[in-house]
């Protein structure tokens, strides 16, 4: 298989879908690595294929360690707006060369990740934020 140019690919996927910047894009080549890198220390250095709920995953972590409570402003500049578009992101990547599927993975992976204000809001909540909502959710 022939490598491909990751900017040249890029804008090839531009060029046919515009709907997400190109730093959407380079934030999920920096999330897989992140998320790579996860899982081999919890596989004792054994890289494997990552799904695409690990993905999300660590997709999350990653934002909120790189954007903290801006990652949803980001996301938003970015054409990002619900988890399902990651997916969208992913498999624009796969359809061009650019990542790797199994056949077990589909853009449905993304379609009911998290809600991005429970993601990626309330982590930054104040404690008596967190704790009155805990009450209106569980009824005494």
């Amino acid at each position: 298989m022939q490598e491909v140019n990751f900017d040249e690919a890029l804008d090839k996927i531009l060029a046919q879908d515009d709907r997400f910047a190109r730093d959407a894009y380079l934030f999920i080549r920096e999330a897989l690595d992140f998320t790579q890198k996860v899982i081999g220390k919890e596989n004792h250095g054994k890289v494997r294929h990552v799904t695409g709920t690990e993905l999300l995953d660590g997709l999350r972590r990653y934002a909120l360690d790189q954007y903290g409570p801006m990652t949803i402003t980001v996301f938003e500049e970015w054409g990002v707006r619900q988890a399902k578009d990651f997916g969208e992101i992913v498999f624009n990547m796969v359809e061009i060369g650019l990542l790797a599927k199994t056949e077990k993975d589909s853009r449905e992976d993304f379609q009911n990740g998290y809600d991005f204000s429970d993601a990626f809001r309330k982590p930054f909540w104040p404690e008596a934020r967190l704790q009155a909502e805990a009450k209106t959710v569980m009824p005494s």
